[in-house]
């Protein structure tokens, strides 16, 4: 287990995982609702970091085709986790502010953050500006596919009504099919997610051997799993309690602990003046959560008795679009600075104070 000491020392973020037993404890020890939710919350934080690293490890013992699929499925595992959880227990507002905010979360506050850590660290960083044009396709295609089912489905039936599902579901199977697609074309050229995973890997030794990587990659998983009831069975406690709304909890909090490790590689690697690579993390996450994992969600709620629509909200909508048109404008050129890049969080933070004083979506 040297592998995994050593991994403990260079990664801060592991610390986090002493929250999962004091959530245990909280929740069968009659703690307030409260610390449950924070306590579950951080405990995510860290188990999210593994699995990423886990699946990074995998992904040098897979070959680098294997190991690029690997990366971009298992990429928002633990929020995916989180939402199943949610649909579950029936908070479907929640998980459909979840995936808002993971998008407008990853090409807003991520990668406004590296933007501005890479600018002061380095000036003016330069990428690919052919990949930023075919980003912003993409970004536009992605936000379509969730805006056009929300403003049909008003002349189409009430929502929850056989139109409605038929309408969301058909959306979700061609998101899918865009995102195989997606995955195939990444496969034939360079400069794509996929690839930049291969040249992560090929120039990294893998930081745990195989056995350990797939234990990890488990345990972190159900460990993800069991803090998300935790969590999401503490959360009509504390909206109640403290009047903080469900809408914003989905939309900020969710998203960012979900995402928390991956954000965190996002700002290193442009720290490291690899902002092509930073801008990849970003916004292909973004576009995994429109394409892949939104449309997923769609599919399994329906076997779990609690169907999910592709139908949002205009505040949501609003926020999709706001942080589409800013991302698209700042990345056209091909170039980043510091000052972009808070301009780029300027809009997150804003955002996310009008959802937080927001009580009703």
């Amino acid at each position: 287990m040297t592998s995994f000491m050593r991994y403990i020392r260079t990664n801060p973020l592991i610390l986090l995982a002493f929250a999962i037993p004091l959530a245990f404890m909280a929740r069968y020890t009659g703690w307030s609702s409260l610390w449950v939710f924070i306590l579950s919350t951080l405990s995510i934080i860290p188990m999210a970091s593994l699995i990423g690293k886990a699946t990074e490890s995998l992904a040098v013992y897979t070959g680098p085709k294997i190991g690029g699929l690997l990366n971009a499925t298992l990429g928002n595992a633990a929020e995916l986790i989180i939402t199943l959880v949610a649909i579950k227990a029936g908070y479907l507002d929640l998980v459909k502010a979840s995936i808002t905010g993971s998008i407008i979360g990853n090409i807003l506050l991520v990668l406004g953050a590296a933007m501005i850590v890479g600018g002061v660290k380095h000036g003016t960083q330069r990428f690919n500006q052919k990949q930023a044009g075919h980003h912003a396709v993409l970004l536009t295609l992605a936000v379509l596919a969730l805006v056009i089912p929300s403003f049909f489905s008003h002349s189409i039936g009430e929502e929850g009504s056989v139109e409605v599902e038929i309408l969301s579901l058909g959306v979700a199977i061609i998101m899918v099919l865009l995102y195989g697609l997606g995955l195939f074309y990444s496969l034939k050229i360079n400069n794509s997610p996929v690839t930049y995973a291969e040249e992560e890997s090929q120039q990294h030794k893998p930081e745990f051997s195989r056995n350990h990587a797939i234990l990890l990659l488990v345990v972190s998983t159900l460990a993800v799993v069991f803090m998300s009831e935790l969590l999401v069975g503490a959360i009509e406690d504390v909206v109640l309690q403290f009047g903080v709304s469900e809408f914003f909890l989905g939309i900020i909090l969710i998203p960012v602990v979900g995402n928390a490790a991956e954000h965190f590689v996002a700002v290193q690697v442009a720290a490291r003046n690899k902002m092509d690579l930073s801008v990849e993390i970003a916004i292909s996450s973004s576009l995994q959560i429109a394409l892949f994992v939104a449309p997923v969600l769609v599919f399994i709620s329906l076997f779990m008795g609690h169907p999910l629509t592709l139908i949002f909200n205009t505040f949501e909508l609003m926020a999709l679009g706001a942080g589409v048109l800013v991302t698209i404008m700042v990345s056209s050129d091909g170039e980043s600075n510091w000052m972009e890049g808070t301009t780029m969080v300027a809009v997150y933070i804003i955002l996310a104070l009008a959802f937080f004083l927001m009580r009703t979506a």
